[in-house]
């Protein structure tokens, strides 16, 4: 059946789109924004969808304005430009608003996806065990024995199926065929599990002679495709690659909308002054393209350089610096960072390790590996580091292939709060409040070795985390802004081995002056009741760490 072509983003989606469905806004690496905001355009509170997606950040913030989302199944809820961080509209969501919330992990969200495309009922997956992400999950998540390895057991995670899945891709064909380019996030599985199919935006719809120059490209069939249309920036704010489609060209993240959005939503009044002007006031997809056009773009003021490290400086330098140890005793030959200052000590960490000749891979968890970070661009995710990956794939290859089947992958993440066992909260405060959820940070943390980078506080090194989001018996190492903890194996207590003075000029002679010392840093710090004995005063951080730092981050987002 050849789709329909609708005239715009509004018509396809008051053509297929049906109150109280299951949609899924597809997470390729160009998000179907377009789409989304067509969504709360044509439906608004009468929507009443239940929503699946791999984030809830910048323009989907539009589905909890509009009050046309229900419920809402996702690994993430926060914001992630400039750096990651709890958004305010989400504050109570543990109570249900502005929408109902199903947490998951990364891959395992993904993997129900890839079930759902299989046609089987359920994934097997190696996250979630032994956290809160598995619990109140009962008719979706399930703890068996294992068959052949006695005693054991293995998760099983019912396959996901949307009624609808929304995308966007590069091109296609009047036949549907649907073209996007890696790195492909969660890939094409929620368009082969969605019941009745797809509706597809596109930048612009090719011939199908065009279309066979691209034929390795098409990610999606027209097979499954219901409906499309043209929305040329129908990804914006996000990003898009196309390579070789004529009339197309590839944008970047729109940073300074992204922040202007991040801003916004900050409080409830604005974020919907923001949704009026941005979705509603445009009136369609073609509203908002001119009035982007019509926008002054702003510059990002750049934070001042001090001669000196500050306190999140150190933080990540001290971090990079534990990578650089973890990787040279442990033979690791994989970096997996979280978003976040984790991700900027692994980059620096994976310069400091080069510069001396001992060469480890960088991968993110969307589909970029083996990148180098372009100077000057702190975002995780941004095409200008994928444009220079030695490889370019998913999810799926990424976590699951890169991480999860690899001994040799070492993961560097944040926490929101830490606790004495390694066990990382980045889902809720202790007073119940939101944070940001998993991401892909319990797929890392459940498979491979971590370094956990955290700045010290009683209330995020604590004793007991107020939610397990990821657990700890792999955490090898935790590191604070003012010195490091490490532990022998997963069954024994943390202990910090390296202390951080922030004056060198106090630093003890005595090392029994000097443990002590760190102990006191140890109690006015953490609530944590952590050993210090033979401590190892760190080096004060160098020039050229800090000079290679500032150089990845001249703006001083993570200042």
């Amino acid at each position: 059946m050849t789709p329909v072509i609708a005239s715009d983003v509004d018509e396809l989606v008051g053509t297929f789109v049906h109150p109280g469905e299951h949609l899924h806004l597809a997470a390729t690496q160009a998000r179907p924004n377009a789409l989304t905001y067509a969504l709360c355009r044509v439906f608004g509170r009468q929507g009443n969808f239940s929503i699946s997606t791999t984030a809830v950040h910048s323009s989907a913030h539009a589905l909890a304005l509009s009050g046309c989302a229900r419920r809402v199944i996702a690994g993430f809820v926060g914001d992630t430009f400039p750096s990651p961080r709890p958004n305010p509209l989400y504050e109570r969501l543990a109570e249900g608003e502005p929408f109902e919330f199903e947490a998951w992990s990364l891959l395992s969200y993904v993997q129900r996806l890839l079930a759902g495309a299989m046609g089987v009922p359920y994934a097997v997956t190696g996250s979630l065990a032994g956290t809160d992400l598995a619990e109140g999950k009962g008719d979706q998540l399930w703890q068996v024995d294992d068959p052949i390895r006695l005693g054991r057991q293995v998760t099983l995670a019912q396959a996901l199926r949307p009624d609808l899945t929304l995308v966007h891709g590069a091109c296609a064909d009047e036949a549907g065929n649907i073209v996007m380019f890696p790195p492909l996030g969660e890939g094409p599985w929620a368009a082969y599990a969605a019941r009745r199919g797809v509706i597809a935006s596109v930048e612009r719809i090719v011939s199908s002679e065009e279309l066979r120059e691209l034929s390795d490209r098409v990610v999606i069939p027209g097979q499954r495709v219901l409906g499309l249309c043209e929305a040329p920036l129908g990804a914006h704010p996000q990003s898009l690659r196309a390579i070789g489609v004529s009339g197309v060209a590839s944008y970047l993240d729109d940073y300074a909308f992204l922040e202007h959005i991040v801003q916004q939503c900050q409080d409830d009044s604005r974020g919907r002054d923001w949704y009026q002007e941005w979705v509603l006031d445009v009136g369609s997809h073609a509203g908002y393209v001119s009035k982007l056009r019509e926008r002054r773009p702003t510059v990002p003021q750049r934070r001042p350089v001090g001669s000196s490290a500050t306190r999140q400086e150190r933080l990540i330098v001290l971090a990079a610096r534990a990578v650089v140890e973890q990787v040279r005793s442990g033979g690791y030959d994989t970096l997996l960072a979280g978003i976040g200052s984790s991700h900027m000590a692994a980059w620096l960490a994976a310069e400091l390790l080069q510069r001396e000749g001992h060469e480890v891979k960088v991968a993110a968890e969307l589909g970029a590996y083996g990148f180098s970070p372009q100077d000057g661009d702190v975002f995780l995710f941004s095409l200008r580091h994928a444009a220079d990956s030695e490889a370019l794939s998913g999810i799926v290859e990424i976590l699951g292939g890169m991480v999860s089947a690899n001994p040799r992958a070492l993961g560097v993440l944040a926490a929101a709060e830490i606790d004495e066992t390694g066990t990382i909260n980045t889902s809720r405060t202790a007073d119940g409040r939101w944070l940001t959820g998993s991401g892909g940070a319990n797929d890392i943390a459940s498979s491979a070795d971590c370094v956990v980078i955290a700045t010290a506080s009683p209330r995020r090194f604590v004793q007991e985390v107020s939610y397990r989001t990821s657990p700890g018996n792999r955490v090898r190492e935790v590191v604070s802004q003012f010195g490091r903890f490490q532990r022998q194996g997963e069954a024994s207590p943390f202990r910090l081995t390296s202390w951080l003075p922030e004056d060198a000029q106090v630093v003890p002679d005595d090392p029994a002056a000097i443990d002590e010392a760190a102990r006191a840093e140890i109690r006015e710090r953490t609530s944590w009741r952590a050993a210090a004995a033979d401590v190892l005063v760190e080096k004060p951080i160098t020039d050229e760490e800090l000079s290679l730092l500032r150089t990845f981050d001249p703006d001083g987002r993570y200042r």
